[in-house]
């Protein structure tokens, strides 16, 4: 039972990201726009109802490779041990999965995710696809954090890191000579909260307002 369930889902993962590639392979031969699910489903050799059953619509199938990797940061964010300040478990993630080879230029997911970059009637759904996963992000964020606003500081660091991560891809896609994971480093370090910086010779000093004032956060 479970080798024949496993090959099921096997079989539905590679429907799933056939349907995928064509979708990205169209969007960029004719632009997102002019793109419709009859085509996308017909570049697949599957029925526009098998379609259906995969994705609610052409910028989801078109998201598909979004989605997977947001879902992979999340994986990897819960592998980060408990003990590490949220931003650094955060920032860890981040950076082991741009070690699994998301910056090969030869990848054709990026090839073709580089050139629909900023498409307007693309953004929206980008957006989406982030704020999808904010929920569980900042659920995990907070099993690091104590205090009776505990749950509010994780939707903000889910949220910042989230923007951050647009801002670091945004930066790669335009800059493809720099390595993904240096690009992330950079970025994060900008967006690092202020009690997961190094201390500053004012706060050894005792900075009047500075000393434990984002502790919280760690």
């Amino acid at each position: 039972m479970d080798e024949c369930t496993g090959l099921r889902e096997r079989k539905k993962a590679a429907t799933r990201l056939a349907l995928h590639e064509a979708a990205l392979r169209l969007a960029v031969e004719h632009g997102p726009d002019r793109v419709t699910v009859e085509a996308i489903a017909d570049a697949a050799n599957v029925s526009r109802r098998t379609f259906s059953n995969y994705f609610a619509g052409k910028e989801e199938a078109l998201f598909h490779g979004d989605t997977l990797r947001l879902r992979r940061l999340l994986e990897l964010v819960r592998q980060q041990p408990t003990d590490l300040p949220p931003w650094r478990a955060l920032t860890w993630a981040a950076l082991a999965q741009a070690d699994e080879g998301y910056d090969d230029p030869a990848e054709p997911w990026l090839s073709r995710r580089r050139l629909l970059h900023g498409h307007p009637s693309l953004v929206a759904h980008q957006v989406g696809a982030y704020a999808a996963i904010e929920r569980e992000l900042s659920a995990e964020i907070a099993r690091r954090l104590t205090g009776p606003d505990a749950p509010l500081r994780a939707r903000v660091l889910g949220a910042t890191f989230l923007a951050t991560l647009r801002v670091a891809a945004q930066q790669w896609i335009e800059h493809p000579d720099e390595p993904l994971r240096a690009v992330l480093s950079t970025v994060l370090g900008h967006a690092t909260p202020a009690a997961d910086r190094p201390p500053t010779r004012a706060t050894d000093e005792g900075m009047p307002g500075e000393s434990g004032t984002h502790s919280d956060l760690r």
